[in-house]
């Protein structure tokens, strides 16, 4: 295989490799690779091509492609050479435009070139839309025109929740429960014989979600375009609430359900006095579980938290409290933004000390991550 003591880092380069030739890999992809090496013998050079692929591979099509990337880069090579790989180089000549000309030529049979009437030559180019190119571009590094074209998509994002069965009952034609009293009340005209029987069934509704979203200084480049996702979740859904937090924790819920979309943006703004400040996700975590966790985290609501982990108060506070509120939720997952960079390693002590009390951790870097958190909501039960 490769040099021993770096396969984390070969698992990362060969992930960057199979984005350069188009398949899209998540950094969880590549944590879930790595941790599929416990389970295998990893001098067995089969064994880890059929984790790799069932790791990181989702459609057939691309197990070609797989393939042959895997025996490019799997090999016997120098100790640098896999630094010195231009992987940009393989995804700009991917991305290349294509050129197609199309020649009709003359339909007489027993014409020359010289009676050939020339016909013009049609050019079809092949260029990668500037909406796909938005999902993928990150939220920090886009422009004025670019950040107005992104609200404009991620207003389109469909959140469509997947329902949970609750504990309470409706009329049902095919129940599986017999509705007695109905059955009775529909069955006097008979004269007391159950001819027919009334049935009832489990209700369907939907799970509130509770957003928590930090808007401190090192989360400044993102929080402004989440603070449009908080809102686009908040007007598509009824059972909504939202919080921000920077030293100190404050619910927008009342000012995101303004109709208009600037008038409550700029609402939400005034109402937050510490926006680019500094960062106490603990005491802002501990004050939710103490004031407002029993008023919002009834019939098993989903805690999505937006946050780099950048902690600059107690740490094991934030531990506890996130053990807490882990407790206290149906689902619990942590959104990052830097999550998004491949080389991304989760070493600050707030990422540390809650990882082991979420459920999911993923990126909110662009509007690619942002479908998947939409289609991950929309499986939960």
């Amino acid at each position: 295989m490769l040099e021993q003591g770096n396969l984390l880092r070969n698992c990362v380069l060969f992930g960057r490799l199979l984005r350069a030739l188009g398949v899209e890999i998540t950094p969880t992809q590549i944590l879930d690779l790595v941790e599929s090496l416990n389970y295998i013998e990893i001098g067995n050079r089969q064994d880890f091509k059929q984790s790799a692929r069932a790791v990181l591979i989702s459609r057939q099509e691309q197990l070609a492609l797989f393939d042959e990337a895997f025996d490019l880069f799997w090999q016997a090579r120098a100790a640098n050479e896999l630094t010195d790989l231009d992987l940009g180089k393989l995804l700009r000549k991917r991305r290349k435009p294509q050129t197609q000309q199309v020649v009709y030529r003359s339909s007489q049979p027993n014409g020359t070139e010289s009676d050939q009437v020339p016909e013009p030559q049609i050019e079809r180019i092949y260029t990668y839309s500037n909406q796909e190119l938005l999902r993928q571009k990150d939220f920090a590094h886009l422009d004025h025109d670019e950040l107005h074209a992104v609200k404009r998509l991620m207003a389109k994002t469909v959140w469509n929740l997947e329902p949970r069965r609750t504990r309470r009952t409706v009329r049902a034609a095919r129940g599986r429960q017999i509705d007695l009293r109905h059955t009775m009340r529909q069955n006097l005209r008979h004269g007391g014989e159950f001819l027919r029987l009334a049935r009832r069934e489990r209700k369907f509704k939907r799970r509130p979600i509770v957003v928590i979203c930090d808007i401190s200084g090192s989360m400044e480049r993102y929080s402004r375009v989440l603070l449009q996702f908080i809102y686009v979740v908040t007007s598509r859904l009824d059972r909504v609430e939202s919080f921000v937090f920077g030293t100190r924790l404050t619910r927008i819920t009342r000012q995101l359900r303004t109709r208009n979309i600037d008038q409550a943006l700029r609402d939400a703004s005034a109402t937050i006095v510490d926006w680019a400040g500094g960062t106490r996700i603990g005491e802002s975590i501990r004050t939710f579980n103490v004031e407002w966790a029993r008023r919002v985290l009834n019939q098993g609501a989903v805690v999505l938290i937006i946050s780099d982990g950048w902690e600059r108060g107690d740490v094991e506070l934030l531990a506890r409290e996130m053990d807490r509120l882990h407790r206290s939720c149906h689902q619990l997952i942590w959104l990052n933004p830097l999550l998004g960079d491949v080389d991304y390693e989760p070493l600050v002590r707030g990422i540390q000390a809650a990882l082991p009390h979420i459920d999911n951790f993923l990126p909110v870097h662009n509007l690619a991550s942002l479908e998947q958190l939409a289609a991950l909501l929309a499986a939960q039960t």
